[in-house]
């Protein structure tokens, strides 16, 4: 005579041994006499039937779960990060470098290759590092130097630091960030030291970068002094939106139309969107346009950012 089951008690008595007394699915399938997939199986039917019901209670104050989990879905992002809003630019640029560098230590694994660009946000999150034991990565600049007087957010000066936190290798580029024509790049180029390094950041694993906007004049790219009258005016008129690595974009995540990104030294963009996780960080109102044009660029796949912005990044996407 085949073996008669009362199922609801089955699926009742299987729930409570795994959620109540943390038996392990093997530990009960062992108890009950039944197959491990029988067990998975009572386990899904436990929560279909509302036998389990799941809540999730966040200890945190803000409750930015359901808006990251929008924009992720909007714009097919790996992971979205918010914080809170602050009128103090020093505290939001805090909170924002924390959160990243808390992203970072995170989701690093052993032998990573991880590159970095330039910026006072990039050079904030280096702050935060906060890790125990080696865990041999490597780190190297994903575009050259800014002026002689921004020296502490020079991307050489930032992968230093974070080797230093981690425990970690670096490569040092040395060369400008962009020079006045082609020509002048190719021959930068063709120098060993130079090629080895931008070799190198073909194998980078993570990146981890901010998002400029030309038109916000307190921005690093604006004050490195790369840009001339002729510059400025040329992006305008293309539509530049914003950059990555100095590799301006519009609105729609459009490249090619800059003629400026030609002449930048670092990593192609080609190779740029080929990195696996690409943490790019920005907060502040004027960020905004910048944010959702580096988001359609998929030049960043995990953005760090203030609710605001992450409110107003959303709404976009979904009216246009």
């Amino acid at each position: 005579m085949p073996k008669i089951i009362d199922g609801s008690r089955l699926v009742v008595k299987c729930c409570k041994l795994y959620y109540e007394e943390n038996y392990t699915q093997n530990e009960i399938a062992k108890l009950l006499e039944i197959s491990r997939p029988t067990v998975s199986r009572l386990l899904k039917e436990g929560k279909e039937s509302g036998v389990v019901r799941i809540e999730i209670v966040n200890p945190l104050q803000d409750n930015f779960e359901s808006l990251e989990r929008r924009v992720e879905q909007l714009y097919g992002l790996k992971e979205v990060i918010i914080v809170e809003d602050e009128a103090d630019v020093s505290l939001q640029t805090k909170n924002a470098a924390k959160a990243a560098a808390s992203y970072l230590m995170r989701i690093v694994k052993p032998g990573n290759t991880i590159g970095v660009s330039m910026g006072t946000m990039v050079k904030a999150v280096a702050k935060y590092i906060d890790i125990q034991g080696n865990l041999n990565l490597t780190f190297v600049p994903l575009v050259g130097g800014v002026g002689q007087s921004q020296r502490e957010i020079h991307p050489n000066e930032i992968i230093t630091e974070l080797a230093k936190s981690f425990g970690g290798n670096f490569k040092l580029l040395h060369a400008p960030a962009v020079v006045s024509n082609e020509n002048i790049k190719k021959e930068i180029l063709k120098e060993q030291s130079i090629k080895e390094v931008l070799d190198h950041t073909k194998l980078c694993n993570v990146g981890l970068v901010g998002i400029g906007s030309p038109t916000d004049p307190a921005s690093t790219i604006m004050g490195s002094g790369y840009f001339n009258l002729n510059d400025t005016s040329n992006l305008q008129k293309a539509g530049a939106i914003g950059d990555v690595c100095l590799r301006f974009y519009d609105i729609h995540g459009h490249t090619e139309q800059f003629d400026f990104n030609k002449r930048v030294v670092g990593i192609e963009l080609e190779d740029l969107k080929k990195i696996d996780i690409m943490i790019g960080v920005a907060c502040g109102e004027n960020k905004v346009m910048a944010i959702i044009g580096a988001l359609n660029s998929k030049l960043i796949n995990v953005l760090v950012t203030n609710y605001s912005n992450a409110l107003k990044i959303a709404a976009f996407k979904e009216e246009n």
